[in-house]
């Protein structure tokens, strides 16, 4: 069964105008430099534990495994769509074991099946979150959006993803999107728990915390188990609970 792609209680609250990056005009080597390393080609075991399969042009022996695995997959499954359901199935398993390589294989497997499966995409988002590839995560996630933009639980975990790059990069568009995609969701459901959580956060970080309290106690009052009580701290700090239930 799919898990959400982070708990609020794991959600690290950002420091304003200290995390930036940097990007170092050293980190590329120079055209003419011969002596710079040559990006070496992947291997097709090395491709198989990246999303999409590293998202790159196929070689001749990866063309041909795809083959002889699509082959095997017609004759077992009645439809590859319901190939592709097995494969995700068995990749949230592996996902929930801590089993990463395996899941992004099966994943990636179910998305070869099927490329319209929104679970392919969404559980390549949760892998690569989970390896702290937060940029790939965003990748794969908007492209599960937007086959399926009424997904509130794929909103939300879109959502937290660009929270995470607010963090990094203290970017305001990756503020403006979380807060676009959080009132879509808030539209489609306002019970989701973990939307109201974020919508918390956001408001935080956008200098709001009577919105902030508002919408941590709407997200109190659906699911307690996922209060986040450092940053219940956090908030107090800023401005002490209107409701008074935190004293």
């Amino acid at each position: 069964m799919k898990k959400s792609i982070v708990f609020w209680l794991f959600l690290v609250v950002p420091i304003v105008g200290v995390c930036q990056i940097n990007h170092l005009a050293s980190a590329t080597a120079p055209a003419s430099d011969t002596n710079a390393p040559q990006k070496r080609s992947l291997t097709l075991q090395e491709k198989r534990v990246l999303p999409l399969f590293g998202d790159a042009s196929k070689t001749s022996e990866q063309i041909d495994e795809e083959i002889h695995f699509l082959s095997n997959c017609d004759k077992s499954f009645a439809t590859r769509a319901e190939a592709s359901s097995f494969f995700v199935s068995r990749a949230w398993e592996y996902l929930q074991e801590g089993s990463l390589d395996t899941a992004c294989y099966r994943f990636n497997l179910a998305n070869l099946l099927d490329d319209k499966n929104v679970e392919a995409y969404w559980g390549l988002g949760v892998v690569s979150y989970q390896r702290e590839h937060w940029a790939e995560a965003k990748d794969m996630l908007s492209r599960g959006v937007n086959l399926q933009s009424n997904n509130v639980a794929l909103l939300v975990d879109l959502s937290t993803v660009d929270l995470k790059l607010y963090e990094i990069t203290n970017s305001q568009e990756e503020l403006e999107e979380a807060q676009l995609l959080l009132n879509h969701a808030e539209k489609l459901d306002s019970t989701y728990a973990l939307g109201h959580y974020n919508q918390a956060l956001l408001h935080y970080n956008l200098d709001n915390p009577e919105k902030s309290w508002e919408y941590l106690h709407k997200g109190r009052m659906l699911d307690f188990s996922q209060l986040n009580l450092e940053f219940v701290k956090l908030l107090k700090n800023r401005m002490p609970d209107p409701a008074g239930f935190f004293k």
